[in-house]
């Protein structure tokens, strides 16, 4: 069985301590459209790690092969945070979780099972003891895998109080370590949730050979409220995903619980082992992966966040940052000083900039890419910002991926009173081929003329653009949306010509669309659930 790094005991240190359970290649990744490669969710787990995460949640293995393989990748390439995966209380999602971590050095198998009326009886159609004597059976089979298990309680915002005692002490008997306790619909209310929990660890007489825990989704906008009243009522485990990703409305947001419970120190008795200064770029290669920007005025990772337009704002700040900012910039990896890179900067200068906002290229080739397109951007940008370096590392580290289509040249022709036409070459495997048409703008031309070569291109739902940085020799951002036989792609182009970025965009979707045959969204194959 694979060693925990977690101690499961209810010590001191451990009631100082706020576990931080990451659900974002899982729940986050069942946002639809939102799905993810293996080697971007591997590059997601070790900025987590890199982040000093706790628990890193890597997927359903039993959902597809696919999820099967993304789960013993994070497992092989993780190894400084615990490695979890999802089972249904059934024998075959738990062996199949039990198989995916194998490799892992500390690992988790996360095993649900619902215990509300509604679910239930509409949803499982089994008595109240069949799903009691499912829950202990579960955790048991999960024990011969591992000796961290988690036992969670699908819907248990809505179960019977006395129902639900029962179960979570029961589970505790079968080897259950930690004890989740799911708002899964998003339905209660902070004082009631905070109560819940509380009355839980009073009345379980086994509370105490457990830590409790918490999986909040964010239906009424209650998800962080709700988590940190549990954490007042004694959970010491919060389940959260970066930049609040996840299903319907999203899941509690990671950052917003890790900066309020260490800002209000006066409040709350612990704090999290999270390094807060790798907050926003890890917020950004996520916005960056699954495609779904992150608001202006998002709370820590928003642009707007520590941004100030109002003079009296702008007066106070200046004679006191404290008059308007409850927390530092920097502290949450922000930085408001500008670029001295440029054009004639070397590698290493570079590297180190890089690292000092929380990116680690981990390969030569990865170094490679990165200086090559930093240099190319440097040459068409007056000043590179550190948003700029974090696009341009993203995208770079993305295009060392397996690639089915790549952009060679685009040349447009608009004129004021004529139909724009566009000639785009492509490499396809290697070969290069070309095409062009007419379009009702520059990028409309620039797309037909790839959907000329690229006659399976599905359908476009979603056009968005954003600026990076100000400034009109800014780096613009263009998110799109492909959707193909009921699945939904996004690819994601920044370049300081809008044009292209809209090209590299498209061409990301286009690739991810290609390699889609080689895995399944958890969507396609089994009934996706979570708690």
């Amino acid at each position: 069985m694979s060693g925990n790094n977690i101690d499961m005991t209810t010590s001191k240190d451990s009631q100082d301590q706020l576990i931080i359970f990451d659900t974002t290649l899982r729940d986050g990744e069942q946002s639809p459209g939102a799905s993810m490669t293996l080697d971007e969710k591997v590059r997601i787990a070790k900025m987590l790690e890199q982040m000093r995460v706790d628990v890193i949640e890597a997927g359903f293995p039993v959902a597809s092969e696919g999820d099967f393989k993304s789960v013993r990748a994070v497992a092989e390439a993780v190894k400084n945070s615990t490695v979890c995966g999802l089972a249904r209380a059934l024998n075959k999602d738990i062996d199949r979780a039990g198989e995916a971590l194998k490799p892992a050095v500390s690992s988790r198998i996360h095993t649900f099972i619902a215990t509300s009326p509604i679910h239930m009886k509409e949803k499982l159609r089994m008595e109240p003891d069949e799903v009691l004597a499912g829950a202990v059976a579960a955790v048991k089979r999960a024990r011969q895998y591992t000796d961290n298990v988690e036992f969670s309680a699908e819907d248990a915002g809505r179960s019977d109080l006395d129902f639900l005692c029962r179960v979570v002490e029961a589970a505790i008997d079968a080897g259950a370590g930690t004890i989740n306790i799911p708002d899964t619909v998003g339905y209660n209310i902070p004082h009631q949730f905070g109560e819940l929990i509380r009355k839980l660890i009073e009345r379980v007489p086994n509370s105490d050979k457990a830590i409790f825990s918490v999986h909040c989704h964010n239906d009424l906008g209650l998800a962080v409220g709700n988590s940190l009243s549990a954490v007042l009522n004694g959970a010491r485990q919060v389940e959260c995903t970066i930049n609040g990703l996840g299903e319907r409305a999203g899941n509690a947001s990671l950052e917003e619980v890790v900066m309020a419970v260490r800002t209000r120190r006066d409040v709350f008795s612990c704090d999290t082992n999270i390094d807060a200064t790798m907050i926003v770029p890890t917020s950004h290669l996520v916005s960056s992966v699954t495609g779904f920007p992150v608001q202006p005025n998002k709370a820590i990772v928003g642009k707007n966040a520590f941004a100030h337009e109002s003079g009296i704002h702008q007066d106070g700040v200046l004679k006191s940052r404290e008059t308007y900012e409850i927390m530092r910039a920097q502290d949450v990896g922000w930085s408001d000083n500008k670029i001295v890179l440029g054009k004639h900067s070397g590698r290493n200068a570079l590297k180190t900039r890089l690292e000092e906002i929380g990116i680690v290229l981990e390969s030569e080739e990865a170094l490679n890419a990165v200086f090559s397109r930093f240099k190319d951007v440097a040459d068409r940008k007056h000043e590179i910002f550190d948003e700029d370096l974090i696009a341009i590392a993203n995208e770079s580290q993305a295009a060392l991926e397996e690639m089915h289509y790549e952009l060679v040249s685009s040349w447009v022709c608009s004129e004021t009173g004529e139909i724009p036409h566009a000639k785009v070459t492509l490499k396809i495997d290697g070969k290069e081929v070309t095409g062009e048409s007419d379009g009702g703008g520059s990028v409309d031309a620039v797309y037909s003329a790839i959907k000329q070569i690229v006659p399976d291109h599905g359908m476009l739902e979603l056009y968005s653009v954003n600026n990076i940085t100000s400034g009109t020799d800014a780096q613009g951002e263009v998110t799109v949306r492909l959707e193909k036989a009921g699945r939904q792609v996004y690819g994601n182009g920044a370049d300081t010509d809008i044009v292209i970025a809209s090209a590299k965009a498209y061409l990301d979707a286009l690739n991810k669309l290609a390699l889609a045959t080689d895995r399944a969204h958890p969507h396609d194959s089994v009934v996706s659930e979570g708690v």
